[in-house]
Parts: structure tokens; sequence; C-alpha cells
């Protein structure tokens, strides 16, 4: 494994009475793109403003960068990229003064010619010109990167960064930032997209400020030891509704013209699908996704269990 950017043991956070992390312990090695789930309210906006110094932890210790936590908070700030969940530069500046602005804030050597390589990367060159209130989400989102690069961090924290955009600019979006794992940047972005969740080459599910779970995509379903059925025929959406109410079935779904079933216990799942009178639909038990487990956990998470 390589030297770890992120290492941080039993973190807690609370505001007033209202307990945000509870005791959290992490490890994302160098290099690697680590994605970050769970649930709104799970804490994950909380524990990356920490990692970045943003917020001082009330209780636990670890490193970021190699750096402490706590007594070297703006040395980490220094080192790291934070991309924040709403676009957060100055509208009635152009695309080149926004860059010009970050770049001075940390001191970039050879600012002219670092933003016009930052521009030509993420393609913003030929909008240097425009402010960025006249951007698209799309857009707004190169230059949000952009600027959270500029200074070359060896950490990027990206807080849902592909929230409200279309398609293809997630894709395009998530190929920089591969791009940028090639060249040894470590990435922690936090996402509700469970195709951007398995471009990771990590997963960290967060529930009440705790870990649940953390491996690769496969380790993380493998160990939610979670049982799917599939069906598809006439009836999936009757008998989904049927089936969401039945002892042992944690999710019933319908997907374009499939329907999942899915439960911790096989034999209750059977037991739902045999009590069902749509004789017109053929299941097969099939592997678990890592939707199936997000959703899951969801549950067990509102359900407090």
């Amino acid at each position: 494994m390589n030297a770890l950017a992120i290492d941080v043991h039993d973190l807690r956070k609370s505001f007033g009475a209202r307990v945000v992390i509870d005791g959290l312990t992490m490890q994302v090695p160098e290099g690697e793109i680590c994605g970050f789930l769970g649930g709104n309210g799970s804490g994950k906006t909380t524990t990356i403003r920490m990692l970045c110094g943003l917020l001082r932890p009330d209780g636990g210790s670890g490193t970021c960068l190699g750096l402490d936590l706590i007594h070297d908070s703006a040395s980490i700030r220094l080192q790291v990229g934070y991309m924040t969940q709403r676009f957060s530069f100055y509208g009635d500046l152009t695309v080149l003064e926004n860059l010009e602005f970050v770049g001075r804030l940390y001191r970039v050597p050879g600012l002219a010619g670092a933003v016009r390589a930052v521009m030509q990367r993420f393609g913003l060159a030929d909008r240097a010109g425009q402010p960025a209130q006249e951007l698209s989400g799309g857009w707004k989102q190169r230059l949000a990167l952009a600027a959270c690069v500029l200074h070359r961090p060896r950490l990027l924290l990206l807080d849902e960064p592909t929230a409200g955009v279309d398609a293809k600019a997630r894709r395009e979006f998530w190929d920089m930032i591969h791009e940028m794992s090639a060249d040894g940047m470590t990435v922690l972005v936090s996402t509700h997209y469970m195709d951007e969740a398995e471009r990771c080459q990590r997963i960290v599910y967060l529930a009440g400020g705790r870990l649940v779970v953390q491996g690769s995509a496969d380790e993380v379903v493998h160990s939610a030891n979670l049982v799917t059925f599939e069906a598809t025929g006439p009836g999936i959406e009757r008998a989904a509704r049927r089936l969401r109410h039945l002892p042992g079935v944690a999710t019933a779904a319908v997907f374009g013209r499939d329907l999942r079933l899915a439960g911790l216990d096989r034999a209750a799942l059977r037991r739902a699908i045999d009590s069902l009178d749509e004789p017109g639909l053929v299941w097969k038990e099939v592997e678990p996704r890592l939707d199936d487990v997000f959703i899951q956990m969801l549950n067990r998470q509102e359900a407090g269990t």
C-alpha cells in the first residue's frame, strides 16, 4: 500500500448538542480516488472541512498529507484543493480574473503562465473573458476545478462536485479527475451517483458520523451480504408495490423493464416472491449492485439500525 494521504482516528465534531462526527476512523492511500458516500446529514461535508483545516475537530487525531490535523492546519490548506458544493467564485469577474485572483492568494509562481496552462488543460481558454455568472453549470464546474488545482495541490477534496450538471459534463469531469490521479494526485470526492462511486478505487461510507464500511466497490458489495433477485414480465409495478411491505424485503424497485428485490434473508425473499399472484413474472437470482447496497444502508440509517 502507498503512504497514507489521509490517516485519521476517532475524529469527533459537534455543533452545540448535535453530534455530527462520532468517532470516525479512516485511511486513504496517496494517489487513490476515494468515493465518499452517505446520506444527507451523515457528516461528509463536516469531515471534508476538518481534513482541509477549515474546522477544528473536538476530539481525535490524525494526519493529512503527513501533517498533524490539529496543529498544522494552515500548512495543510496550502497543499489541498477544496471544491465546495456550491459555486463560490465571483460572478462579475471573468474566468481569467477569477483564476488570477486565486493564484495571487496562493502566491503561485509564474502566475500568468500557470493560469494559461490550467485554462488550456480544462478547455477554458476560449472563455477567458467571459464573466463567471454567464457560464453554464458544466463550465462553472470546470472553472471551480481549475481554480482548485491551480496551486498544484497534493490532495483534492470535492464535495458533490457534479450535482446538477448533465451526464456529458459529469463524464468529462470524471475523465479529468482520473487524469489528475494518474499524475499522482489523491482525490476524495463525495457523491450520491453510484456510477461515479464505481469509478473510485476506494469507497468510504458514513452513517451518523461513523464509518460503516470502506474498501473497493466489490469489497463493499460483498461485505453487505445482500441477496438480490430480478424479475421481468408484466405487472412489475404492482409486484414492487406489494413486495415493499413484506417481511425480509429491504428494497423492491423498478428499473425500466426489470424489478429488483433485495434483502438479507434469501428464504424470506423467496417466500415473498412465492406469495405474489403475478404468474407472468420470471425471477432469477442476480449479483447485488452498489446502488442496491447504498439504498439498503440508507434505509437502515433512517430506521436507526
